[in-house]
């Protein structure tokens, strides 16, 4: 093996290793270092020269590597964090199963169902833990909502929402790699996809439509960035859900979810991120959140926190009992319908969620 050893004086617990060194895996990585009980972070992977050894170095992590799959032939690691390019990850997820690892990954999981669906079968014959990032589940105001609709507060589900608008990007939107229109759909919106399902317990989406334009950044329109769409998504059980994602909401982040029923209508999220506000002559005042990892640093700690517990075998009684840890049929269903947004916005057309449309893919 290739690793790099770095001085650490760490415990050793569960031993994870993080592949991939962009804004999510470095976090992942630090979280891991620094505040999750059980866990210890063993190593870190990027294939990009010098990176996995200047994070490794930073968080006090023992081993770095260039060659990701050394994580994989180590037999002292227990379990792998995928925070790599989406791209690689059903390939990643398939290796980690192979080599007996458990596996936390960040969504999307894949970019076409077909590879996902082998990932899943990997990790079925290896009966690992298995563990998407859709950290919204494990934010309190939305993990309360989610517990309501399945006590049955709303009644009926008939109308969903669910928001995502990210700040304004300084300088302005770049797309230096011609990023195709399906990010939007399988980067951002699937969170909203998740959330909808999720708030829509036992209910399956059959029918999808999306409308999509480059309206922050127009002059990127021809090279495939989209910055700006809106979902509808038909549920079997009659629900109608719409979901809406934008790049240039200058207040700062704001994610909310809706479920409105016969019996009542629950809110979770919203822009505002404390209770407190100035009011003054000059109007209201109340701080937003400019970073992803500042708004949902919580729920992003919270879900490594349940993944290592599930791993160890260290349950929280019915604290964790009651969470519905995403898992691959929700990556999955999720995956269908970003991957069915894509399919009608470039047809133009409402996309049942038939054989056809589950086997679009991404490029």
């Amino acid at each position: 093996m290739s690793y790099e050893n770095i001085p650490s004086g760490r415990p050793e617990t569960l031993r994870v290793a993080v592949i991939g060194t962009g804004w999510i895996g470095a976090f992942h990585a630090r979280s891991l270092a620094d505040h999750i009980p059980g866990a210890q972070l063993y190593a870190v992977a990027d294939p990009a020269e010098g990176r996995a050894a200047a994070l490794a170095a930073e968080v006090g992590c023992p081993r770095a590597t260039q060659r990701i799959e050394d994580v994989f032939e180590d037999e002292q690691v227990d379990a792998v964090v995928i925070g790599a390019p989406s791209a690689f990850h059903a390939q990643l997820i398939s290796q980690a199963a192979r080599a007996g690892k458990h596996i936390f990954c960040e969504k999307p999981t894949a970019h076409a169902l077909s590879d996902l669906d082998a990932a899943l079968a990997e990790i079925e014959d290896a009966k690992v833990v298995f563990q998407v990032g859709f950290n919204r589940r494990f934010s309190t105001d939305f993990a309360q909502a989610g517990q309501q609709v399945r006590e049955g507060s709303v009644g009926q589900v008939q109308l969903l929402r669910s928001v995502t608008r990210d700040p304004a990007v300084v300088g302005g939107l770049s797309n230096p790699a011609g990023i195709r229109s399906h990010v939007i759909f399988t980067e951002t919106l699937i969170h909203d996809f998740d959330a909808l399902n999720w708030f829509n317990p036992g209910a399956k989406a059959i029918q999808v439509h999306a409308i999509a334009d480059a309206l922050v950044a127009p002059e990127h329109k021809e090279t495939g960035l989209l910055d700006t769409a809106v979902v509808t998504v038909r549920y079997d059980n009659g629900a109608i859900a719409v979901a809406e994602a934008n790049f240039s909401a200058t207040y700062g982040y704001d994610v909310r979810g809706e479920i409105f029923g016969s019996g009542g209508m629950i809110q979770a999220g919203g822009p505002v991120q404390q209770t407190a506000g100035l009011f003054d002559a000059q109007g209201a005042h109340a701080e937003t959140s400019r970073l992803n990892i500042d708004l949902f640093a919580d729920a992003y700690r919270k879900q490594l926190e349940v993944f290592v517990r599930k791993v160890r075998g260290t349950q929280q009684g019915t604290a964790d009992a009651a969470l519905e840890v995403p898992g691959g049929s929700d990556a999955r269903a999720a995956l269908q319908i970003a991957l069915a947004a894509l399919e009608s916005h470039e047809s133009g057309l409402p996309v049942r969620l038939d054989a056809a449309s589950r086997q679009a893919v991404a490029q």
